[in-house]
């Protein structure tokens, strides 16, 4: 049971101050002109009058306090899901992302990134036995949308609280080539911004995710437009952080590229170091944390500790009805009243002195 207003019941002490004040006070008396014979003669009926008298007064005070606190019991066959966190994915779709170089778990057949990425990634959301034995809680109370990007950015799934339909978007993940060649972590960074920055309830915490296995490498600098300039500039990732800082959004990274191939060219080799250094960045500016990832454990222990970070607060319960109580509290608040004044006048009746 709860009230829908608790600070009426601060008022319940008035209910032993009533019973106080009416032990104390003197009840109506019939008049007789000797009431000497009745001294000594106060029998069963005097005391039950006395005290049942003082405790239907002070039951009723006590029946109109709680009618006024509003007690009620909610009807459970209509909860309204409880307001987690919202958590935008921001997914590297690029052809890289095909490399079946990922241990899911140790001896087992290689995967490739994007399949490895998409199993932790079901299981942080939808929760579940991770290979290890660990669980993960799913998180039902969150809003999770997923933004898939190659040289393009595209908002694949909106923010959610249904997240089966999320599963199966995931699951059809493609990995892109030919003319979608191209990593644009900044574009990316910046629609899953956009996409965060429309949640405008102020209880939800903005969290985005975002996995990579290269380097921002989309570049377009302003192109003029009659109809509107600026509109081909790419964002560059530092770019787009800061936007998300600014926004309050914290952006934890996934590196899942690796460490540079034995034998590569040193300029290959830098730009795999920049690009991870780039997510590590992007990470700081905003008050998240970046990872790496090359195995299926790895992946999971990301998410495990984005999930510790990230974690919903509990709230209360809250249903769309609820079976109120205080016009039976006020109802038998009127009958302990009415049942005082006719029973003190009959059978409570007493017989005082009076001076």
């Amino acid at each position: 049971m709860s009230f829908a207003n608790p600070e009426f019941l601060l008022l319940l002490p008035l209910a032993a101050l009533v019973a106080w004040r009416f032990a104390r006070h003197r009840h109506p008396a019939l008049r007789f002109s000797d009431p000497s014979r009745f001294a000594g003669h106060r029998g069963w009926r005097a005391v039950v009058a006395e005290r049942l008298s003082v405790s239907l007064r002070a039951l009723a005070c006590l029946l109109l306090v709680l009618a006024c606190s509003g007690p009620r019991v909610p009807d459970t066959t209509t909860p309204i899901p409880a307001e987690g966190i919202a958590v935008m994915m921001a997914f590297d779709v690029s052809g890289s992302m095909d490399a079946e170089d990922v241990p899911w778990t140790a001896g087992s057949p290689p995967v490739s990134r994007l399949e490895a990425a998409r199993r932790a990634f079901k299981l942080f959301v939808l929760g579940g036995d991770a290979p290890d034995g660990t669980n993960f809680q799913a998180r039902t109370g969150d809003a999770v949308g997923l933004v898939t990007f190659a040289a393009v950015p595209q908002t694949a799934c909106p923010l959610t609280l249904n997240h089966e339909v999320l599963a199966k978007v995931v699951d059809e993940l493609r990995a892109k080539g030919g003319p979608d060649a191209g990593t644009n972590i900044g574009d990316a960074l910046g629609e899953a911004v956009a996409r965060l920055d429309a949640v405008k309830t102020k209880r939800r915490a903005k969290v985005l995710i975002l996995l990579s296995d290269g380097e921002h490498n989309v570049f377009r600098e302003d192109v003029p437009d009659a109809k509107d300039p600026g509109v081909n500039r790419t964002l560059r990732p530092r770019e787009a952080a800061q936007l998300a800082a600014n926004l309050g959004i914290r952006v934890y990274t996934i590196d899942c590229g690796g460490e540079p191939p034995t034998g590569a060219p040193a300029d290959a080799a830098q730009q795999r170091l920049d690009g991870r250094a780039a997510l590590a960045s992007v990470a700081e500016m905003t008050g998240g944390k970046s990872f790496s990832a090359t195995s299926g454990a790895e992946f999971l222990e990301a998410y495990r500790e984005i999930d510790k970070l990230e974690k919903t607060e509990e709230l209360a319960p809250i249903y769309r009805r609820y079976f109120e109580y205080y016009v039976w509290c006020a109802a038998a608040a009127l009958v302990c009243i009415l049942a005082v004044q006719v029973l003190e006048r009959t059978l409570l009746r007493v017989v005082t002195r009076v001076d």
